[in-house]
């Protein structure tokens, strides 16, 4: 009895929208995502590298143009190591999960880590942004913090025992 009732139990959890696999969409309809983080079906038609060392897995019928071609997954050198050999793929029907991306007017997503095959994340790669200017010879901070600012506390040292 307690048996059939931990199998129920995982059943019903494992069934709520959290827990659920996100079902994966179509090459084609994956462009109707753009900046979502989305899981996508294809057939790959082709492996690509260009010159620099960027690959690019052909996920359009032969025949079809560069056009009308509108979705692409990318892979670019620096993440060679990670993402591994994409030749196995050749001629196979694959998921892939990653944040769909617009450039040129064509989608794309961004293959970074082999694990995106698995349902699996992208390799995090920290925002520029927020670390323009920071150094660790200096004690600026990376980014500008109003709370920092002597500016706007009438007794900026009292919060640090030192009130005027």
């Amino acid at each position: 009895m307690l048996r059939a009732s931990a199998v129920f139990l995982l059943a019903a959890v494992t069934t709520l929208p959290g827990f659920a696999a996100r079902p994966c969409v179509s090459s084609e309809a994956a462009v109707e995502h753009p900046g979502k983080d989305t899981c996508v079906t294809a057939h790959v038609y082709d492996v690509v590298e260009s010159k620099d060392g960027t690959r690019f897995l052909d996920l359009c019928k032969p025949g079809l143009s560069d056009e009308a071609c509108r979705f692409t997954v990318m892979s670019l050198a620096v993440d060679r190591r990670e993402v591994g050999a994409l030749e196995g793929y050749l001629d196979q029907d694959i998921h892939i999960r990653g944040v769909v991306h617009v450039v040129g007017g064509q989608s794309m997503i961004l293959l970074s880590h082999a694990r995106q095959f698995k349902d699996g994340a992208e390799k995090f790669r920290p925002n520029p942004s927020l670390i323009a200017g920071f150094s660790v010879e200096s004690s600026r901070t990376a980014f500008r913090d109003p709370a920092l600012s002597a500016k706007h506390h009438k007794s900026g040292t009292a919060f640090l025992g030192t009130a005027h």
